[in-house]
């Protein structure tokens, strides 16, 4: 006879209610600061001078155009999150629209890419500890962050939020800090700087000088930069009043992360040659330098370690609630649907703090390469998300509005339903741009084995679990379709 976590309880619509073990602690300003911490970390900080290098100033165009995807997809997902919030978000969304196929597919491809995240971020952090005490190892840093956050996680979901908020604020302050250094610096206002004008944005080859390739190539780092924005539609399960948070988090977050990070990136082609090799080993230092503001850029180094940790900490919290959410569907270990006293699924954030101890492995093995290493097994994988989260929409927005009555829903995708089909369709030209470039063919296919592997997974255990079910003479098990 099966579990109830292998059956889970389903609500009158016929799909699972799991997330009804949770507490309810975050507040609207816990998620905005959350969406924005998640999203500013290691692709803005560290991943800004790649894309720099790969595309020149024209990486600009990457991030406006990844910029503006980013936007819709946010708003066809926050009007889902805001009707129906779940610990599951587009995972769950892709289930009720497509499938149960779906929603396993999707949930396990995005938790397996934030394990690659979670890699990333400490690598990043261990790094630039190392560099201010060259004594200690990187695995030692590493470890010493893992056990920090496995505490934070696992304290409550309340006290995560409080400790993302103030992670985040710190970030946003000093990337507005930055800007307005930067654009200080590119007047001439600064002693002993004159205006840079528009030579290097211009200059050292042109606007584009790595062509077409280039900005395709720079689409790989943006699609991984702008990752972390949908943590929103995550936490809206413990959300004091979803609906509303969701809705307010939403259209506050995507403007300012866009305007972060195209700013950033403008002021860094504005003021050095993209050729610079100071870009790629750190673009905000390299800025604060040329300023003349060698204690600021220290400070800058400071608060791109608490970004990372930031980051890694909000993605420790999304990875155990996505695996908390596909074990309450029955499509992962029962385990993971143990909760704490203190409403937190602690298995899950514990196989998560797990997967950063193999991160810390890994630190020693391959300290040097580890970072680039990560950094291209993450990235196409988010085009996955952003085309089945807006399938979803396409496909729900009917539903969504019947169920929410003469109400209305609490937010709605602009311009349904040809802006959404507008955004697919650039979706795809993104994918056949990326196809121009060997760096991004071979992320394509390897996202693409990736997502077939996943499928498999589940054609599989589908298929035992039927042959169970005949064994035992017991009803088969729900396809989903």
């Amino acid at each position: 006879m099966s579990s109830a976590v292998d059956r889970p309880t389903r609500g009158a619509d016929g799909t699972p209610d799991p997330d009804r073990a949770l507490g309810h602690g975050l507040r609207a300003r816990h998620l905005t600061m959350m969406g924005l911490g998640s999203a500013i970390g290691a692709g803005l900080f560290l991943g800004s001078g790649v894309g720099i290098a790969v595309a020149g100033p024209a990486v600009l165009v990457s991030y406006a155009v990844a910029g503006l995807l980013v936007v819709l997809v946010m708003r066809m997902l926050a009007e889902m999150a805001s009707a129906v919030p779940a610990s599951g978000s587009f995972s769950v969304y892709a289930e009720r629209a497509l499938g149960r196929w779906a929603g396993f597919t999707l949930g396990w491809v995005y938790w397996f890419t934030l394990v690659m995240v979670l890699g990333v971020e400490i690598t990043g952090v261990a790094r630039i500890v190392t560099g201010w005490v060259p004594g200690v190892p990187q695995w030692g840093v590493a470890l010493a962050a893992v056990a920090l956050f496995a505490v934070v996680n696992l304290v409550g979901v309340r006290q995560f939020g409080e400790f993302e908020f103030w992670f985040a604020l710190v970030k946003v302050v000093a990337i507005v800090g930055f800007l307005v250094v930067g654009v200080a610096l590119a007047l001439g206002w600064l002693p002993g700087t004159d205006p840079v004008g528009t030579s290097n944005l211009l200059g050292h080859g042109g606007f584009a000088p790595t062509g077409l390739g280039g900005i395709a190539a720079g689409l790989l780092v943006v699609v991984f930069a702008f990752g972390g924005i949908e943590i929103v539609t995550i936490a809206s399960a413990e959300a004091r009043d979803p609906q509303r948070a969701v809705a307010r988090a939403t259209r506050s977050i995507v403007w300012r992360i866009l305007l972060f990070y195209v700013g950033a990136v403008g002021v860094m082609v504005l003021v050095l040659p993209w050729d610079a090799p100071q870009l790629v080993d750190g673009p905000f230092v390299a800025v604060l330098e040329l300023a003349g503001l060698p204690g600021a850029a220290r400070l800058m180094e400071v608060v791109v370690v608490l970004a990372l940790l930031s980051a890694f900490n909000a993605n420790i919290y999304a990875t155990s609630r996505m695996a908390y959410s596909l074990a309450g569907r029955g499509d992962g270990p029962r385990a993971l649907r143990r909760v704490s006293r203190r409403d937190v699924p602690w298995v899950a954030v514990l196989v998560s703090v797990v997967l950063g101890l193999v991160a810390v492995a890994l630190n020693w093995l391959l300290p040097d390469a580890l970072l680039g290493i990560l950094l291209n097994a993450a990235g196409a994988s988010l085009l996955v998300v952003w085309v089945l989260v807006a399938v979803s929409q396409l496909r729900l927005r009917p539903r969504l509005e019947a169920a929410a009555g003469p109400a209305g829903l609490p937010l709605r995708m602009w311009g349904y339903p040809w802006l959404t089909w507008a955004t697919l369709v650039a979706l795809a030209g993104v994918v056949v741009l990326m196809l121009t470039d060997d760096a991004a063919r071979a992320q394509l296919a390897a996202t693409a084995g990736l997502v077939a592997v996943v499928v498999g997974i589940y054609v599989v255990s589908q298929a035992l679990r039927r042959r169970s079910a005949r064994a035992s003479g017991g009803p088969a098990a729900e396809s989903g379709a």
